[in-house]
């Protein structure tokens, strides 16, 4: 069975108070494990164990309350939504419950913590035979009533630590560039991002590397926005991204651009469409065959006049053909 190894984080005594009581007085906090406390729990092993840990409940209330505990997925790092459901490490936390006289491991469990009353609820963190060396943090979530408070898991998977990221589907918008971040490696990342955005007559924006307000975890794919208020009126442009994070990670990706002045653009198209219009009347005009004189009865005797001298020309011309 491979060597498990859990790792308790001490902190001073007030530990025990990080996770902050509510309104009706009621707390979730790590297990004290010891005479002090700890503001979360940590745990480490090898891919395939079983660890061991948890957490009290605390009700200083007079009356019974009952609390629902589940696993989630850490998400305040990379603030993506919190999923009720987990996808990743949030589900290898499971809670003992008896079910048809077996004792089980649930995803979640209901606890009746009596009146002046700690609750200490044990948990297993079971890592998948394939899980992927490096950190995979976690959260513990507490719900009663109308509110909810949670416990850090801090879980790391022996193995070799790979830093690795790669930045995706960068597309320049109206004041905005949006792109995404992937975690690729196993260990948990603060990137830096560097922008720069180069037109047709040179280099129109540049952006030093600064810290982004987040912690990526090891498989997380993240969506960002990086403001751009001044964009160019007129112009063809390149944008680079370029990330960078602790133990040499680094990735980068670009996108083009066409900014065009549309309202000028429309108001010259407009003239051209007028000019292409008159063009055509003038020329269907000039294609416009004359009109014909009218018919005067003076008019008509000249025609039928001239029409009967031409006819006699060529009786007469026929006539002298024909003589021998």
């Amino acid at each position: 069975m491979p060597s498990v190894r859990l790792a308790l984080t001490l902190a001073a005594a007030s530990g025990l108070l990080a996770a902050a009581p509510a309104e009706d007085g009621w707390s979730l906090a790590p297990a004290t494990g010891g005479a002090g406390g700890r503001p979360y729990v940590y745990a480490e092993g090898e891919p395939g164990t079983v660890m061991q840990d948890a957490v009290s409940v605390v009700n200083p209330g007079s009356g019974p309350l009952t609390v629902r505990l589940s696993g989630a997925d850490d998400t305040a790092d990379d603030g993506s939504p919190a999923r009720s459901v987990p996808a990743g490490s949030g589900a290898w936390i499971g809670f003992a419950r008896t079910t048809g006289g077996r004792r089980i491991a649930a995803h979640a469990v209901l606890v009746t913590v009596p009146g002046r009353t700690r609750a200490d609820v044990p948990f297993s963190v079971t890592v998948p035979s394939g899980a992927a060396p490096g950190d995979h943090p976690a959260v513990i979530v507490a719900s009663a009533g109308t509110r909810s408070s949670a416990v850090r898991v801090r879980l790391r998977v022996t193995g070799p630590a790979l830093s690795a990221l790669t930045v995706e589907h960068v597309r320049v918008r109206a004041g905005r560039v949006t792109y995404e971040l992937v975690n690729r490696g196993t260990t948990v990342l603060a990137p830096r991002l560097a922008v720069r955005a180069d037109g047709v007559l040179g280099r129109v924006l540049d952006r030093a590397p600064h810290a982004l307000p987040l912690r990526l975890p090891p498989g997380r794919r993240v969506r960002l926005t990086e403001p751009w208020p001044h964009q160019p009126a007129l112009d063809a442009v390149d944008v680079t991204l370029t990330v960078t994070a602790a133990g040499g990670a680094q990735g980068s990706a670009s996108a083009s651009a066409r900014f065009v002045p549309w309202g000028t653009a429309a108001a010259s198209a407009a003239g051209l469409l007028a000019a292409v219009g008159a063009a055509a009347v003038v020329r269907r005009r000039r294609r416009r065959p004359a009109p014909a004189c009218p018919l005067t009865p003076e008019t008509a005797k000249g025609r039928r006049t001239r029409t009967g001298a031409a006819a006699l020309r060529r009786l007469g011309s026929d006539v002298s053909a024909r003589r021998p």
